[in-house]
């Protein structure tokens, strides 16, 4: 079977990704940096001010990874809960809380093993919520959408990066040709499996690309979405907001 076919449903997506960062996890933060060119952390750092937290921000970074975005949070003074389905990846994440002696980082600092398609949070508890490479990721886009409306307070915002599907065909191609011969590259040389980082061009196929997740955030209840262009347009940054409990009135 091939990779398309692994994650062409929805339990075969989640059975693929859960399998597929459980295996990566230790070497995570290396490869995302190398397929990067070491830009990746700026991406995050330009999601960070777009999110502006404070002391008073009570954060959920979603597909938390080994926490470079919560610890990006915290730094500017969010508390932050970080949360991802990937055991191992929350064992290292909690590894760099404990690396760093100063007690407010651990004060500021949860770390959690959770699927983001169902949150064990009750409604209006986080002022933002964030998320790298979350959404592309998961077996149900509008359960995450859903999920992430839910949790927010009214007028939080929600702040999401990931790849985006380029709308020019040829552009598109050439992306995909270039992520798939360096991804099977990679993967071959660490893992001796060529599709372990064929995924991502994999999962770009499926995706709906920026202008998609855009329009599915409105129809599920965001107000002022819109997207920013990362990489020449190759990324995005999505940030929406929750309306206030007000602005759900009168939009009743």
């Amino acid at each position: 079977m091939s990779l398309q076919q692994r994650i062409a449903t929805p339990e075969g997506k989640r059975r693929y990704v859960r399998t597929l960062f459980a295996t990566i996890a230790d070497r995570y933060d290396l490869i995302t940096v190398a397929m990067s060119y070491g830009r990746d952390r700026r991406w995050k750092e330009r999601l960070v001010d777009l999110a502006r937290p404070s002391l008073a921000t009570r954060a959920l970074d979603l597909a938390t990874g080994t926490g470079d975005i919560a610890f990006a949070l915290q730094r500017r003074g969010a508390r932050v809960v970080g949360l991802d389905v990937t055991r191992r990846m929350i064992e290292l994440a909690r590894a760099k809380v404990a690396a760093r002696p100063h007690p407010s980082v651990a004060l500021a600092l949860q770390f959690l093993v959770a699927d983001m398609v169902a949150l064990p949070f009750a409604a209006s508890s986080f002022d933002l919520v964030t998320t790298g490479y979350g959404l592309r990721n998961v077996p149900n886009l509008v359960a995450a959408i859903d999920e992430m409306l839910r949790v927010l307070k009214p007028g939080g915002c929600v702040l999401s990066l990931d790849f985006n599907r380029p709308a020019n065909r040829f552009i598109r191609e050439m992306y995909f040709l270039y992520l798939t011969i360096v991804g099977g590259a990679v993967g071959w040389i660490l893992h001796r499996d060529a599709d372990t980082y064929r995924y991502i061009p994999a999962s770009i196929r499926t995706y709906p690309g920026a202008e998609g997740v855009a329009r599915l955030m409105k129809e599920r209840g965001f107000a002022h979405v819109r997207h920013f262009r990362v990489l020449g347009g190759l990324m995005a940054i999505h940030q929406a907001y929750k309306m206030s409990d007000t602005r759900l009135q009168n939009a009743g």
